[in-house]
């Protein structure tokens, strides 16, 4: 699948097959995110893939906090914490957030590329200290979303989009 291709075919999903990413695989989407545009070259991004413990301890707390809330975390059989490992100044942790943002979204798209489906989650358990000392995120470490990936199960329609004349201006 070419670049273009990619980027407009990729959606999000919500209903998986319950096999889960390979090891392989995710080890190939990770490579591709370190190159994700950093300045200094710091990669701040972190991956975290959750196994059967750490599951259980995000739908517990998840749980707690949100009735319901737990069903979510059992769409896709493989979850990803995304992280920011945040050093330096104001002006590098902005700069080391988009970085990371940037590596996440590289995982969709080359997750997409593969045949798989995904969709990126901001889940606001993951700053409760019992949830950050479960999944080993440190201090210095900024939680940025949780990653949903498997095999699809069904077609997304494609969305309306917004016409190039309304997000893009061109200055003299």
């Amino acid at each position: 699948m070419n670049l273009e291709t990619t980027i407009r075919t990729r959606r999000t999903h919500k209903a998986y097959g319950p096999e889960p990413v390979d090891h392989g695989t995710l080890r190939e989407l990770f490579e591709l995110a370190r190159w994700a545009p950093n300045h200094h070259l710091t990669n701040p991004w972190r991956f975290r893939v959750l196994g059967p413990q750490a599951r259980a301890l995000l739908a517990r707390e998840a749980e707690l906090d949100k009735p319901g809330a737990a069903k979510k975390l059992e769409r896709a059989p493989t979850l990803i914490v995304a992280s920011v490992k945040l050093e330096g100044d104001a002006a590098q942790q902005h700069e080391d957030l988009l970085a990371t943002a940037i590596a996440a979204y590289i995982v969709l798209l080359a997750a997409h590329a593969r045949g798989l489906a995904g969709y990126w989650r901001t889940v606001p358990v993951l700053e409760k200290s019992s949830v950050r000392a479960g999944l080993a995120i440190p201090e210095g470490e900024q939680p940025i979303g949780l990653l949903h990936l498997g095999h699809p199960v069904q077609e997304q329609s494609v969305p309306e989009r917004a016409p190039v004349e309304d997000i893009a201006v061109f200055l003299d």
